[in-house]
């Protein structure tokens, strides 16, 4: 006779069991399209309408909606309507910590992803980065400008306060903006975001002491540190305490 648990159920009986691990596997396998991925990368940002993600991943509008829905099917994304447009936003902040978790193992299991994100973003080992700590340091202090190098959307949905919004495509025309006297720091979308390398090679070029922010700004946001919301930059936040600067270093030798 087969045993069975108090609740009446076998501990042979393997279909609740598969039915779990299929949801499981669902959450899994809604990343496991490069495009999808990007996808998440690009809402970590902000929400987003279909025709936006579409243009943004260069598919077309039936292939991002796609995508869309198998992250929405997923449980990681969100979609709301208004009017004739539809906007998709992450789940929540676990799909952020998803994804950043997924680059982790990828990091270390994938022997070509150092060749591939040279492949995309370029040589930045030229490149200076600043640590999140230090630049609400200098940024407090006004000792440096801040650009925000994403498009003009995402800066909307959240930016470091006291950054500039200076998309990358208008960055060449907009230098003589810039404070003179002042280094800059710019950032973008992530460790795997091209536009702000591309901001400081640019800035460089033309004489301007220049470095990028380590990783992006939905780390910024994630790690706790200030957001500003809407077109304005908003007030540079206050000088951080003793505290705030020890974690900050907890957080990078932690990261």
């Amino acid at each position: 006779m087969t045993r069975t648990l108090d609740h009446g159920r076998s501990p042979t009986d393997h279909t609740a069991k598969a039915a779990l691990f299929d949801a499981l596997g669902e959450v899994a396998g809604a990343l496991a399209a490069g495009r999808r991925a990007e996808i998440v990368d690009l809402l970590a940002q902000g929400e987003r309408s279909v025709e936006e993600v579409a243009a943004e991943i260069g598919q077309s509008m039936a292939t991002a909606s796609h995508h869309l829905r198998t992250l929405a099917r997923a449980g990681l994304a969100r979609s709301r309507r208004e009017g004739t447009r539809i906007y998709y936003r992450l789940a929540g902040p676990e799909v952020e910590d998803l994804w950043a978790a997924l680059r982790r193992v990828a990091a270390a299991v994938r022997d070509d992803l150092d060749r591939l994100t040279r492949a995309y973003l370029g040589d930045t080992a030229g490149l200076e980065v600043l640590d999140r700590a230090a630049l609400l340091e200098r940024l407090a202090a006004g000792q440096v400008t801040v650009l925000d190098v994403r498009p003009a959307p995402e800066y909307r949905a959240g930016h470091v306060p006291g950054a500039r919004s200076v998309p990358l495509r208008e960055l060449v025309s907009r230098m003589a903006e810039l404070p003179e006297g002042l280094p800059v720091v710019a950032y973008c979308r992530g460790p795997y975001c091209v536009f702000a390398p591309e901001a400081v090679r640019a800035l460089q070029a033309r004489g301007i002491e220049a470095a990028r922010l380590e990783e992006g700004f939905p780390e910024w946001r994630r790690a706790g540190f200030p957001v500003a919301v809407g077109d304005e930059p908003g007030r540079r936040p206050p000088k951080p305490s003793r505290a705030r600067r020890a974690a900050g270093d907890r957080s990078r030798r932690l990261g």
